[in-house]
């Protein structure tokens, strides 16, 4: 009202009138409560956004990181706040989930690839591993199979469960797309799913070297 009939009469006479100060009434003119929601609310946009992404890990001070990583710049505090009224409470860091268990009875091979990780042809050397992902629903299983000559991965599988048959199917995968020749080092580390009978014979069946170093 007091922009309004601004035009009629001085903004000081208004503002007494409505018992406010003239210096608040041209902040308000600087940047409208309007403005400052519709602010508010695109930035709360990107910041559920960049907390979904970050799998519900950051805080204020690693949003205001990747924010300004988007050339976004923006106070601690006001993140803060949006990110209190938003609900976003960032989860504490899970702990490091082993995938390799190497106490076990079984044979072992030895380290025939040593540290020779750049054959020079395809098919001379493959290499084994499983890592772990967090999802929504708990931890997921991934084993691959590179081949180290173009670090391809040439055969995977994942699984909610480590058994056997998850680093068996990630080596059939290979098989069926490389069909290699016999003599394939295979490298891996000792894990227990590695030196099982099933995918040793797997191994034997088609003719691999194996090969297995520590942790």
């Amino acid at each position: 009202m007091i922009k309004q009939q601004s035009a009629f009469h001085s903004v000081q006479r208004l503002c007494r009138a409505f018992s406010l100060s003239s210096s608040g009434y041209y902040r308000w003119v600087k940047c409208p409560v309007g403005k400052r929601q519709r602010e508010d609310q695109e930035l709360s946009e990107d910041i559920k956004r960049i907390f979904k992404k970050s799998r519900s890990t950051y805080g204020s001070p690693r949003m205001q990181r990747a924010l300004r990583e988007e050339g976004k710049w923006h106070g601690k505090m006001r993140l803060r706040r949006l990110m209190k009224k938003l609900n976003l409470k960032p989860k504490a860091a899970r702990r490091f989930k082993v995938t390799t268990d190497s106490q076990h009875n079984k044979p072992v091979a030895p380290n025939i690839l040593g540290q020779q990780f750049t054959p020079p042809a395809a098919n001379v050397a493959w290499a084994a591993d499983i890592t772990y992902i967090w999802t929504d629903e708990g931890w997921l299983y991934l084993a691959t199979v590179i081949d180290l000559y173009s670090r391809r991965i040439i055969g995977w599988s994942m699984g909610t469960r480590l058994l056997t048959t998850l680093v068996s199917d990630a080596l059939t995968m290979a098989l069926q797309q490389r069909r290699p020749l016999q003599g394939v080092i295979h490298h891996s580390d000792r894990g227990s799913q590695y030196c099982s009978d099933v995918y040793q014979a797997l191994l034997s069946k088609n003719g691999f070297i194996c090969s297995m170093s520590g942790r």
